[in-house]
């Protein structure tokens, strides 16, 4: 390096921080990170490195740090059985009575005194000048929870985070069955709810509008529905309508509340007043006319008459305000929030540009405006009913509502403001140069700090995971790898440049096995793309579904043209971020349709090698109904072989991402033969015994193709 410090340092230094030096790119060549970058992301992960020149200190402090740490914050115990507690001590100290207390997650405590000089030791190690030594606690087998240790000794008090977990999560066919009857092969439809518009919607779907869907899945046999995050969103100033970016990823988007439901619409006269005014319903005729959905407009219209609801239901709506007392004492962060949203409102700008104090985290009466607040709690308390509604109508169906949980939250948003300690803020997550963005992508938002997160106990992540898991049957993780290692782009840095982080990846796991278990969920695992085979490994492992999407797995072999289907997987033609198959299709040359064809044609999916998309899109679809996977999940947009995507990423600027509506409402495809038809054929395949698609084995009943 320019100062002469040896560049191994560095490297040592990095990985000692859980950074790593190498990766492979997509077409399998290791790339090695840049020292600037080793550098910038060291300083995002907080260590003391201005320059190199501090490198060789910062790595004699790190040494120091790890070995001077008694114990670590947080300790995985798996399928109740008893485990070992590493403990590190100086060797000259490691004699001595230390006091245990645990605290069970029941309330149960139990207390004992231990002489530590007793505890046998794993390993030992001199870091300068001074020898350690990594002492092993023995502890039983603990019920499932999360249970806290306490440690007294005269040195020092120290708590761990003891993550008592069910090594596997949920799964159908297991652990008391799927609640959806006997069928374990379950299969459902998908779409955005802001594209799924119906006649009665403001121009963009609602959640009657995603009932409405879920009762007309389960008259065609289906077992679960599927749409993109429903989460908080900035729909003003600022202005971030992109599901992957919420505000937070604590609360619902009051964008997609069914106004008709809200009991204050009966009672309010303003409210009713604005409702049936011919201004306000020509606006909702051109919300509706519009081909995309607009979000400022909709949202505008939208607010105007629950501010009217909420105004009513804080001074005459006696009736339910016990109702919402409850859920405000179950819920103490919904206030913190309403505050947060009003003091955004108030500055019409992100947290970042307020004064300390406010960006500190710390509010006071006048700092926001008292009715804004009140609105946001009050949107938020209808949000949760109408999520439980629907959840609850799914239920009944036997269905399942499959939500997705968004890998990041806006920098400017709720969740970095209040939980900063769990984010690193000097970084960026994205993804490093591939085929198709060659200059690779920055997301925006800040990747959790993998020491950050530890330190509270995951108390964020669970949160979250809860809020979902509230309501959804079936919960998509993106980015799953992310539990395991996230690209991190350094402020100031280009996408080109960023380098991998590591996490504590069996941490993230015991969390979504235990959480999944107790909401009895199923969880899926977003691994598209360049996954280390360890993920998909460890989503094995812990009962995570993988995904299985045609066009990655397709091979162009005429006899094996799809790669085998896993049980453990949701399959499906595309995702949001793919085009649908028929603009898929028409992009494949000449020979790789041929050799699709070839093979529906082989194993008895068409009648004939060469046919038209339609026959190919409902070959394909039935051919992935037939297979073993857990779940089949199909885009109705394929089902009319729209080409046009939901989303393109990195086109902001170009591409009217998240804002186009489905080409026909809810009542007229709800109505089409030919979608009726498909999915008649798709629920008569998972009702089979799955086929198994290799040489000489063909589907069981070729008249039902």
């Amino acid at each position: 390096m320019a100062t002469g410090i040896p560049l191994r340092l560095l490297h040592r230094l990095a990985r000692l921080y859980g950074v790593e030096l190498i990766y492979r790119d997509t077409a399998g060549r290791p790339r090695l990170a840049a020292p600037h970058s080793l550098l910038a992301v060291l300083r995002a992960l907080g260590a003391p490195v201005v320059s190199s020149a501090d490198i060789p200190a910062a790595l004699r402090q790190r040494r120091q740090q790890h070995w001077q740490r008694f114990c670590e914050p947080v300790a995985v115990a798996w399928d109740g059985k008893p485990f070992r507690l590493p403990l590190r001590l100086p060797a000259a100290k490691a004699s001595g009575d230390a006091n245990f207390r645990l605290e069970l997650e029941d309330g149960r405590v139990w207390c004992w005194r231990h002489n530590l000089a007793r505890l046998p030791v794993s390993r030992a190690a001199t870091v300068e000048g001074r020898h350690y030594e990594v002492r092993q606690l023995e502890l039983p087998g603990l019920p499932f929870g999360y249970h806290r240790l306490v440690i007294e000794r005269p040195a020092g008090h120290h708590e761990i985070l003891l993550i008592a977990a069910p090594r596997r999560a949920y799964d159908t066919g297991t652990n008391g069955g799927t609640g959806t009857g006997s069928r374990e092969r379950l299969w459902g439809v998908f779409l955005p709810l802001y594209a799924l518009h119906s006649e009665q919607s403001w121009g963009s779907g609602d959640l009657a509008d995603l009932e409405t869907l879920l009762d007309w899945v389960h008259e065609q046999g289906g077992n679960l529905v599927g749409t993109l995050p429903l989460l908080a969103a900035f729909l003003d100033e600022p202005f971030a309508p992109g599901p992957y970016e919420p505000v937070s990823r604590l609360f619902w988007n009051e964008f997609y509340l069914d106004i008709s439901r809200v009991a204050e619409i009966k009672e309010c006269r303003e409210a009713r007043e604005v409702l049936n005014s011919p201004a306000f319903q020509e606006e909702l005729l051109s919300l509706r006319a519009a081909p995309l959905v607009d979000y400022r407009r909709g949202m505008a219209a939208k607010r105007r008459v629950l501010e009217l609801c909420a105004r009513h239901f804080f001074t005459a709506a006696a009736g339910r305000q016990a109702a919402f007392r409850d859920w405000l004492s179950q819920n103490p962060a919904a206030r913190d929030y309403a505050r947060f949203r009003a003091t955004v409102t108030r500055r019409q700008a992100g947290w970042q540009t307020w004064p300390d104090r406010l960006r500190d985290g710390i509010l006071r009466e006048g700092d926001y405006d008292p009715q804004i607040e009140a609105y946001h709690l009050y949107v938020q308390w209808l949000a949760r009913q109408q999520f439980q509604d629907l959840a609850a109508r799914a239920r009944q169906n036997g269905q399942k509502l499959y939500l997705d949980l968004p890998l990041g939250v806006h920098r400017e948003g709720y969740d970095v403001w209040r939980q900063r300690g769990a984010f690193a803020l000097e970084a960026s997550s994205g993804a490093p140069p591939d085929t198709f963005f060659t200059c690779g992508q920055d997301w925006g938002f800040p990747p959790f700090h993998p020491e950050g997160i530890r330190e509270q106990g995951y108390r964020y992540f669970i949160a979250v995971l809860r809020h979902h898991l509230r309501h959804a049957g079936i919960l998509r993780l993106d980015h799953v790898m992310g539990l395991h290692r996230l690209f991190w782009i350094p402020r100031g840095l280009s996408a080109c440049e960023g380098v991998y982080v590591r996490y504590h990846a069996e941490e993230f796991y015991a969390v979504l096995t235990l959480e999944s278990r107790r909401q009895r969920a199923l969880l899926v695992g977003e691994d598209l793309g360049t996954v280390p085979a360890r993920v998909r490994r460890s989503m094995q492992r812990h009962h995570i579904h993988r995904m299985y999407v045609l066009p990655f797995e397709y091979t162009g072999n005429p006899r094996a043209a799809l790669n085998p289907v896993p049980t453990r997987s949701l399959a499906c033609l595309n995702t949001h971020d793919l085009p649908p198959f028929a603009g898929f299709w028409q992009k494949q040359a000449a020979r790789a349709r041929a050799a699709l064809a070839v093979f529906l044609y082989h194993y008895g999916w068409l009648a004939q090698p060469a046919v038209k998309t339609a026959a190919i899109a409902r070959a394909c679809l039935a051919c992935l109904a037939a297979s073993p996977a857990r779940l089949l999940l199909v885009n109705l947009e394929d089902l009319w072989l729209e080409t046009e995507p939901q989303n393109i990423p990195n086109t902001t600027a170009t591409h009217p991402n998240w804002r186009r509506k489905a080409r026909y409402t809810l009542e007229e495809f709800s109505r089409q033969p030919e979608v009726l038809q498909v999915l008649q054929a798709i629920d008569y395949w998972r009702d089979r015994p799955p086929a198994v698609l290799s040489e000489g084995v063909s589907p069981p009943n070729k008249s039902k193709r």
